[in-house]
């Protein structure tokens, strides 16, 4: 598998753990679970790209599967992803009030 597949593959899924992680812990910004996931995945693929693109070291050895850079793009992703879903789910949570 690619290197590049596989770092989008990390950012989703840490992405998507993140967003449901931040959900759960803060109920006024959850958007349920469907929305944390899904808010959270794209945060995730936005963050990780984000990141890897400032710290090259993120994006593996040429060819091979680094362990480091699998662990950064997975927190990468989940904390980029959390930040994301508690942004939109803060904004719509408001909006619902309003």
């Amino acid at each position: 598998m690619s290197p590049m597949i596989l770092n989008l593959i990390m950012q989703l899924v840490g992405g998507a753990v993140g967003g449901n992680a931040i959900g759960g812990a803060m109920k006024n910004v959850s958007l349920g679970t469907g929305g944390n996931t899904i808010a959270g995945a794209l945060g995730g693929v936005a963050g990780g790209s984000l990141l890897s693109s400032l710290l090259p070291m993120l994006q593996g050895g040429a060819g091979g599967m680094d362990l480091g850079a699998m662990a950064g793009q997975l927190v990468g992703g989940g904390v980029s992803g959390a930040i994301v879903s508690a942004i939109v789910g803060m904004v719509l949570n408001n909006m619902r009030k309003a």
